[in-house]
């Protein structure tokens, strides 16, 4: 199955002091989806925001919110960020002892589940969840920073679990997550990438240059 390709700004690389006015400018822009990495300085070495900050961005976009949780365990926290708002929930296998039961939650508050790779986490640890996930997150950096380059390794990856997907016969998003700029881009699509998560690359230049930062990562500029 063919999806076209969406471009999922991280609000982690938005001006902090002002993320209201970025949301809606990133989706003013163009934008499909905003990315929202939720990190709490255990799972991954750093920390970025929770729930009520989601909830405050909310008003601010009709964009599909992409939360990410960088975070463990993640099930105590995934009632409260669907109730802020979050339209898509993915989390780390990693993260819990039981990533099924994890599927569940999340779809039995309304929402879209996707699982997370990072580049040490095998492909195995999604194959079991493909047949209940509307995403998986392959992250093409390790979790924790933005600003970090492409993993090259995480190409065959992206490939394996395109043909993966495409067997199961499910409209499964692929999506990537780290060093995507106007020239990796063309080479994770082509890996068999749809959904493009973007940081640096999108908020670069301020407001006025957004939409063509989101023209130039999709190939139309």
């Amino acid at each position: 199955m063919v999806n076209p390709v969406l471009i999922a700004p991280s609000i982690l690389s938005a001006d902090f002091a002002r993320l209201g006015e970025e949301a809606r400018a990133m989706t003013e822009a163009g934008a499909d989806w905003l990315h929202l990495d939720i990190m709490d300085g255990h799972f991954v070495p750093n920390i970025t925001f929770g729930p009520t900050v989601v909830k405050a961005l909310r008003p601010w976009s009709t964009l599909p919110f992409d939360t990410h949780l960088m975070i463990g365990p993640a099930d105590p926290y995934i009632p409260a960020f669907a109730e802020a708002g979050a339209d898509r929930i993915s989390f780390h296998p990693e993260a819990g002892p039981h990533p099924h039961r994890t599927v569940q939650l999340i779809r039995s508050l309304g929402k879209a589940p996707g699982v997370v790779l990072s580049p040490g986490t095998p492909i195995a640890m999604v194959e079991e969840l493909l047949g209940d996930v509307d995403l998986v997150l392959v992250m093409t950096v390790n979790p924790g920073f933005g600003g970090q380059s492409f993993i090259e390794s995480q190409l065959d990856k992206i490939a394996r679990l395109r043909a993966l997907i495409d067997k199961s016969g499910r409209d499964v998003r692929l999506e990537i997550d780290g060093g995507v700029t106007s020239e990796t881009a063309p080479r994770v699509i082509a890996a068999g990438a749809d959904t493009l998560v973007a940081g640096t690359a999108a908020f670069r230049g301020g407001p006025g240059a957004y939409a063509g930062n989101i023209a130039a990562i999709r190939g139309k500029r």
